[in-house]
């Protein structure tokens, strides 16, 4: 049944969704990598709110700054000591180094701290319903929807009126041309991936506050996701990852409510047979800026 209820969760879910494909695209703009180390930015930030809340007793808040933080700082990291030193290599090296890095970060955490999932304390209100409307939603919801809204509205200024989110936009487009006219390559693709970072560590704390706990393999399934919502929204477009985030998260959540139950586990099979429709009938996304099209054969 879709009511009020339905259109918060979708928006919430969609909103998480969001953030997710768009610091997975602001890399792929400029670089045209699929950075498959970006779902343990997520993990990173899951781990860092463990152990600020635990071993340091942090406050909350400063927990989850902490966390974004950390992401950033482990995104700026690997695109300093392993991307850029392949970066003039082929993108197969690029490509395969992503892996490296992911299968690392992995693994660090695993020997570093534990390969069991630890519950991460998160404050009460997270948990907590209120009642909007007359429907009943976790206070979590309503602040992935608000903290989406202000992060793409700070973003998206940044990106249109600041020297550095021009560069960014200009070397998104022709980064050859944008690093011939004086721009420099190492700052513009440094702070895609700061950004990127710190998307994924805000999006990582909500993700992680869903079930209270993190692993070493946390990344894994939102990866996933922002990988299969920019097919759906487009790679070559911000606004088209954000789109493929919101429409990912409603037909997630339609496919929950229509599908009968004893279907439900096959959820995820459906989600991607729709990827395979629109790569077969519309590869560019809902939003095709800068696609352009090769055939093969």
């Amino acid at each position: 049944m879709i009511d009020l209820e339905f259109v918060i969760n979708t928006l919430s879910l969609g909103s998480l969704y969001a953030l997710l494909a768009l610091g997975l695209v602001l890399v792929y703009g400029i670089l045209k990598l699929v950075n498959f180390a970006y779902g343990e930015y997520l993990t990173i930030a899951g781990y860092a709110i463990f152990l600020s809340a635990t071993a340091l007793s942090f406050p909350w808040w400063a927990t989850m700054l902490v966390a974004v933080i950390a992401a950033m700082s482990v995104s700026f990291l690997t695109e300093f000591a392993a991307f850029r030193p392949v970066r003039s290599k082929s993108m197969d090296a690029m490509l395969v180094t992503s892996f490296a890095v992911s299968i690392f970060l992995q693994n660090l955490v695993l020997i570093v701290i534990s390969p069991r999932a630890k519950a991460v304390p998160f404050p009460a209100f997270f948990s907590d319903t209120v009642t909007v409307g007359g429907a009943t939603v976790p206070v979590r919801n309503l602040l992935v929807i608000g903290t989406t809204l202000v992060v793409l509205t700070v973003l998206s200024i940044v990106m249109k009126k600041t020297v550095l989110g021009m560069a960014m936009r200009a070397a998104a487009g022709k980064f050859e041309t944008t690093r011939l006219m004086g721009v420099p390559a190492n700052t513009v693709i440094a702070a895609a991936f700061i950004i990127s970072g710190f998307l994924a560590g805000t999006a990582g704390i909500f993700w992680v506050g869903r079930s209270a706990s993190v692993d070493p393999i946390t990344g894994s399934a939102p990866l996933l996701i922002a990988f299969i919502a920019t097919v759906i929204g487009g790679m070559h477009s911000p606004v088209g990852a954000v789109v493929g985030g919101y429409v990912y998260g409603l037909l997630f959540n339609v496919l929950s409510i229509t599908l009968p139950a004893s279907m439900i586990s096959y959820r995820d099979a459906f989600m991607f047979a729709i990827v395979v429709l629109f790569l077969l009938f519309r590869p560019e996304g809902i939003v095709r800026h800068g696609y352009i099209e090769e055939r093969v054969g």
